[in-house]
């Protein structure tokens, strides 16, 4: 099995540089190492059985692959792999899906990590991947937007370093569990690394803009599962140490509360669906146990929902409720908006009764309006006017594959969590969605409210940096 696991390690770094040798088979060599993690994944949740690799034996340089990788690694394969169904018929070079397949390698190793070190390589792999991929217009704003990217989180990872030489210096070892007795300035400077480069809190205020500004298959795959490599050694830390499990719920509740504080208000498609990635992040670390299978769901629908408002005609809400969309194109959207909803019938809603199962008390009122918040920001394109035979984009064959393979995905997600559908949660999800759609047709469908966008400014985002690292040094002398 140890030989199985470097195998698939290894994998995707090798289709991604065969490709650049023999460019003709681009597609085909990346959707093969997609499908080789995809089944890797499924044997990882469905038997179960953790495997635990030690790398260098003096250091604590290890990996740990256990049904919760399984989920974050499943996520990775079925968002790559509907990205290059998307992009199919599209005149994509092969750097292109060179660099896509890399990330999808980096991805993976990450969420194998259960080391400072290692974890450092592989985000750091994946975010000059993604800053390439973001890029790759070459357009005057695609080249400003990936180097924001590369600045801000190449800066959150030298705050991480940092914090990684200070737990070897006290404990000799690079693993996760060497945060316990370590400097309280250790883990307030990893985690201000892994909350910027999860795009989580304050710390996370570049995300709307690069989210939004990316091309289609680049925003599907950021928000889809690049910044889910932030949150899983989150999770995974608050899991091994029981201290930092409050810390990081904190921040879960205060993420989902400033994310969907934003979507609710925001009038353009791509920026609301940036704001709810920060809102749906604080979903998985509000309830840190479960946060696999919410990744799944999540990475899924996300992908889904920037690939259809990239085939809608307009970025404007107010101009999408001036102009029926096609009809078919409006129930794929509707099926996803009411997946993220957490309408039965989708896994969307076990992996919200699961999550809602898991809060602590004081967690509950928050994230319940919080779930109120996401059906208010979600009813904009549920009730988005619609008829048959109006002409849409052209879509080509490869997006159907793609929105299909997603959104296939969370009904058959729906047997992980098969025991949420009682009579009792089937009725608060259902008073929750519709909560929320009363409030946005008697409210916020015609409210005009623009929150400051400050904390976006380039000049002002090392400095929020600063400040939550500061807040984050509160927290762990407490």
């Amino acid at each position: 099995m140890n030989t199985l696991t470097i195998a698939w390690i290894v994998l995707p770094f090798i289709a991604g540089f065969s490709i650049f040798l023999v460019p003709r088979l681009d597609r085909y060599l990346a959707i093969f190492a997609t499908i080789g993690s995809a089944g890797y994944a499924l044997q990882l949740i469905i038997s179960r059985s953790p495997i635990a690799l030690q790398l260098l034996d003096n250091f604590g340089v290890t990996l740990l692959i256990d049904s919760l990788s399984g989920y974050f690694i499943l996520t990775n394969a079925l968002v790559t792999a509907a990205v290059i169904l998307y992009c199919w018929q599209s005149e994509k070079a092969a750097f292109f899906y060179g660099q896509l397949i890399i990330l999808h390698g980096s991805l993976n190793a990450a969420f194998a990590c259960t080391d400072f070190v290692s974890l450092y390589v592989a985000l750091e792999v994946s975010g000059i991947a993604a800053a390439l991929l973001i890029a790759y217009p070459r357009t005057d704003r695609s080249i400003w937007v990936a180097l924001r990217y590369l600045f801000v989180s190449n800066v959150g990872m030298l705050f991480y370093l940092v914090g990684a030489v200070l737990v070897y210096k006290a404990h000799h070892s690079f693993t996760f569990a060497g945060l316990r007795g370590s400097p309280p300035e250790a883990l307030a400077l990893i985690f201000m690394g892994l909350l910027t480069k999860a795009g989580v809190f304050v710390s996370g205020s570049w995300l709307p803009l690069t989210h939004s500004e990316s091309e289609t298959p680049v925003s599907a795959m950021l928000s889809g599962i690049v910044v889910k490599a932030g949150v899983y050694p989150l999770v995974r830390c608050a899991l091994i140490l029981d201290e930092i499990d409050p810390i990081i719920r904190v921040f879960g509740v205060g993420t989902a509360v400033l994310g969907v504080s934003y979507a609710v208000f925001e009038k353009d498609t791509k920026r609301m669906l940036a704001f709810h990635t920060v809102s749906q992040l604080g979903f998985m670390l509000a309830a840190p146990e479960v946060s696999g299978f919410y990744a799944l769901t999540h990475g899924l629908v996300k992908s889904a929902l920037f690939m259809l408002a990239g085939a809608l005609p307009s970025r404007n809400f107010k101009e999408l409720q001036q102009q029926p969309i096609d009809r078919s194109l409006w129930i794929v959207l509707a099926i996803a908006g009411f997946s993220i909803s957490g309408f039965p019938l989708l896994s969307g809603f076990g992996a919200k009764v699961l999550t809602m199962k898991n809060l602590l008390p004081w967690q509950e009122i928050a994230m319940n309006m919080v779930a109120v918040g996401t059906a208010i920001s979600f009813a904009k394109f549920i009730f988005l006017p619609h008829q048959q035979g109006v002409d849409p984009k052209p879509i080509k064959l490869g997006f159907w594959l793609a929105i299909g393979l997603l959104l296939g995905g969370l009904v058959v997600a729906n047997i992980v969590y098969f025991e949420a559908y009682d009579a009792e949660n089937t009725i608060k999800a259902i008073a929750i969605i519709a909560a929320g759609w009363l409030a946005y047709a008697a409210i916020f469908r015609r409210t005009v409210i623009k929150l400051p966008q400050m904390f976006e400014r380039f000049e002002d985002l090392i400095g929020v940096m600063t400040l939550v690292t500061i807040l984050l040094f509160w927290a762990t002398f407490v």
